[in-house]
């Protein structure tokens, strides 16, 4: 079974102490997030957790807690979505340079193979043009060069909740972005891929990635697994099938863009009501919920053919 922790909030940046309790108590409760009446519960044992597939803007309150996470036999790898957007898109991030150092340190602690970038999402304004984009990304790669072998980006997909903020980027646009990350990325020796992007970029050397990715998943664990593709994200998206233990509405990075959080008053609230000993992050059951189980067992393939 692969955990996504999470799409739906940065749990290492606010809830890690909440994570290492449900790690040591061995399961978790996850809210349904179209039925407040039903709830997921998911063993947590490394047995049947196979990878455990983090998503941050912050890593640091969840640094020093890697070696703990290690020490109770858990594999996983980081995703750190790192861009130079300012407090007006990313109002509640710490300044740029403590996260560019962060995941420099990051990647001594855990290895550059678990130690992915995330620059997403691409968009483009008055402000934010492409060469902006690309003279910013050629400074980050300099700084990341070695802690990384990887770049994950994407264009912006435009949601209800961003209430006409931000623009479908043109083809042109696209094009010349993925052209100037392409020369620096190569320059510096990091892979750059898209995720769920329809454009084909592949004459810059761009290929596709997936978030949560199979082949990653299998060099950090160190063993094949049989794992499908996930059925419940959209055509482009390459990611295999996992159970996500995170929370809409509880992130409080305050980005511009956020597909998660509709309010963040509603975040706000929640965290601040947050209890790290509770079975989800939200807090405790009311006591009437339809609880079904969402294990999967482990689909590590301990014995490889010989054919």
């Amino acid at each position: 079974m692969i955990i996504s922790a999470s799409r739906r909030t940065d749990i290492p940046a606010f809830y890690s102490e909440w994570f290492i309790n449900r790690l040591r108590e061995g399961c978790a409760l996850i809210p349904n997030p179209r039925n407040a009446s039903r709830l997921g519960r998911v063993a947590l044992s490394p047995d049947n957790v196979d990878c455990i597939v983090f998503w941050t803007k912050n890593p640091i309150p969840m640094l020093g807690k890697l070696a703990l996470i290690d020490e109770m036999g858990y594999h996983y790898y980081i995703q750190l979505t790192l861009t130079p957007y300012g407090k007006s898109v990313e109002a509640g991030l710490p300044p740029k340079p403590e996260l560019l150092d962060a995941f420099v340190d990051m990647s001594r602690r855990i290895g550059a193979v678990r130690s992915v970038w995330r620059y997403d999402p691409v968009f483009i304004d008055e402000i934010h043009t492409a060469d902006w984009h690309i003279a910013h990304f050629a400074e980050m790669c300099a700084k990341l060069q070695g802690s990384t072998e990887r770049c994950v980006f994407s264009f912006i997909d435009t949601y209800r909740n961003m209430r006409g903020k931000f623009r479908v980027m043109t083809r042109d646009e696209m094009l010349a972005v993925a052209e100037g990350f392409s020369e620096i990325a190569k320059q510096h020796g990091i892979l750059l891929l898209t995720c769920s992007e329809e454009i084909d970029l592949v004459r810059y050397g761009i290929g596709r990635a997936a978030c949560i990715d199979k082949e990653l998943a299998e060099r950090v664990i160190g063993r094949p697994i049989a794992a499908k593709k996930d059925a419940n994200q959209r055509a482009a998206c390459g990611c295999i099938a996992s159970v996500d233990i995170g929370a809409y509405d509880t992130c409080a990075n305050g980005c511009a863009y956020c597909y998660a959080t509709s309010s963040p008053r509603t975040a706000e609230r929640r965290l601040a009501g947050h209890d790290p000993s509770a079975p989800m992050i939200t807090g405790y059951p009311r006591g009437d919920e339809i609880i079904t189980d969402r294990t999967t067992p482990s689909q590590r393939i301990e014995q490889l053919s010989m054919f």
